[in-house]
């Protein structure tokens, strides 16, 4: 998808250096020194406008968040939210979230949340996908044990592939939604912009898993 380019983003993000991070290699296993309490550090990879993620840490004051973008001018919007929520509990990272394993520390990760990822649809793409086994072995390294992947799509295409994929890599299902506007079992569901804009085109698929407790 092509990003209108947005010529203050670059000044703003600069501006705003107490909520944003473009290096993010020296604080792995710190983390929590960007925040004024140490609290569970929950991720979401591929934030976007920042709609979930601020609505996230709004709801869970007991929890810090972390939003990673790659595209600048997506960040910088994400940011003017952050910047307006007033929040303390959400820092913005600027940065590829393909290699999370080099910027998060063992066990540095309470949560992931991966919303709406790219489908790369042709196969000779699919160990670009976020749920391919290359990046659930990123996870794995800084994921604290037990610790949670939350993932939604509208595509159904991605959405088979990444119950296999997770299957396939021994994670342990925690609940499957094939409609999660229509579930009925309490599920809490913070939509992204994206999911109210096309959520009327066909049902929102859900997964949350997580890794098996490493044998003592």
């Amino acid at each position: 998808m092509r990003v209108r380019n947005k010529p203050w983003a670059k000044d703003y993000i600069e501006d705003h250096a107490d909520k944003m991070v473009t290096e993010p290699e020296p604080l792995k296993g710190n983390w929590q020194s960007r925040f004024p309490s140490e609290q569970p550090l929950f991720v979401e990879i591929g934030t976007g406008k920042g709609q979930f993620i601020v609505e996230m840490a709004r709801q869970h004051p007991d929890r810090n968040f972390i939003g990673i973008e790659i595209q600048m001018s997506v960040i910088a919007a994400a940011l003017k939210k952050v910047v307006a929520s007033g929040l303390t509990n959400i820092q913005m990272v600027h940065t590829d979230g393909e290699a999370v394993n080099t910027f998060f520390d063992a066990g540095e990760v309470a949560g992931l949340y991966l919303n709406f990822s790219d489908p790369w649809p042709k196969s000779r793409h699919a160990k670009r996908r976020l749920t391919s086994p290359v990046f659930l072995a990123h996870y794995a390294d800084v994921l604290q044990p037990e610790g949670q992947i939350q993932f939604k799509t509208d595509n159904r295409g991605l959405f088979e592939y990444s119950l296999g994929s997770l299957n396939n890599f021994g994670l342990i299902f925690d609940g499957v939604w094939l409609d999660l506007h229509a579930a009925t079992d309490g599920v809490e569901d913070i939509e992204t912009e994206y999911e109210q804009k096309f959520s009327a085109k066909g049902p929102i698929y859900q997964v949350i898993a997580h890794f098996p407790k490493a044998a003592e």
